[in-house]
């Protein structure tokens, strides 16, 4: 097995299930994260079309031709 770029030689020290542990709760938080963003931009996206939509009808309801 190759040994560890040497930004990781402090983690060395902890018992490996310790270390693969705290990673998938990183990971596990990233992921959550993004889950999150991407729920808010859809919701805004959905607001946008909305809105938009609601501006197009209202645009030809004045504007008849």
């Amino acid at each position: 097995m190759e040994p560890l770029p040497p930004f990781f030689d402090s983690l060395a020290e902890y018992p490996r299930w310790f270390v693969a542990a705290c990673l998938t709760v990183v990971a596990s938080l990233v992921v959550w994260g993004l889950i999150k963003m991407l729920k808010w931009t859809l919701y805004l996206l959905l607001a946008l079309v909305l809105v938009g939509g609601g501006a197009l009808v209202v645009w030809l309801l004045l504007n008849p031709r």
